[in-house]
């Protein structure tokens, strides 16, 4: 499996294709992503024809997808770092709501084992995934300067508690799921803020530590 060549498009064909993979970024989180095309175009409101012009199977639209949605948290995260007042704020902001960032953090469990794989060596896809991740880091580095993270957790304790946090989300309906998610997220964010009392146990963990 392997992503197209980027090519430039025409404006409509643009709009098509965000379209296309906007209404699969939300098809593959909500459903998982071996939803029928067919039914992928519906939801994008195109033919099935214009989605097969853009994406000749569904290895290529997964592709698009997973560069898209990184591409998309990686710049939410860079705009939150400049925008922000504080490190902790912008943090908070890089690691939570938008359908892509729920999608970028359960990719390792999304997708069957050879698919996954191949994402994984995808050149582009760990470009992006390294500028993401060292984006993070920086920002929980800033904020354990600051003051408002705790020093005792790692970029890959973050990291891992979010992604946690969303697959247990998946195993319930949807309106539960999601009241879940907020009420166990700020349990979570409030565990990470400094404040007195003991150490965990342990080290801190590391993004290799997480992905190795």
């Amino acid at each position: 499996m392997t992503a197209l060549p980027p090519v430039r498009l025409r404006a409509d064909a643009r709009r098509n294709r965000d379209k296309i993979v906007a209404a699969a970024v939300h098809a593959f989180t909500e459903d998982g992503p071996y939803l029928p095309m067919e039914e992928i175009a519906r939801l994008a409101g195109v033919g099935v024809g214009t989605l097969y012009r853009h994406f000749p199977d569904r290895d290529a639209l997964i592709m698009a997808v997973v560069q898209d949605s990184l591409g998309t948290m990686l710049a939410r995260a860079r705009a939150a770092a400049v925008d922000e007042p504080c490190a902790w704020d912008a943090l908070i902001r890089s690691m939570s709501g938008s359908p892509e960032i729920r999608l970028a953090l359960r990719l390792p469990n999304l997708f069957q084992p050879a698919t996954t794989e191949v994402i994984r060596a995808d050149p582009e896809i760990r470009r992006i995934r390294g500028e993401l991740m060292a984006q993070i880091d920086t920002l929980v580095q800033a904020a354990q300067q600051e003051g408002t993270l705790r020093a005792d957790v790692g970029t890959g304790d973050v990291v891992h508690l979010f992604s946690l946090l969303l697959q247990g989300m998946q195993k319930m309906p949807r309106e539960v799921g999601e009241a879940v998610y907020e009420r166990s997220c700020a349990i979570v964010l409030d565990g990470l803020r400094t404040r007195r009392g003991p150490l965990l146990p342990g080290g801190p963990l590391t993004l290799r530590d997480i992905t190795e």
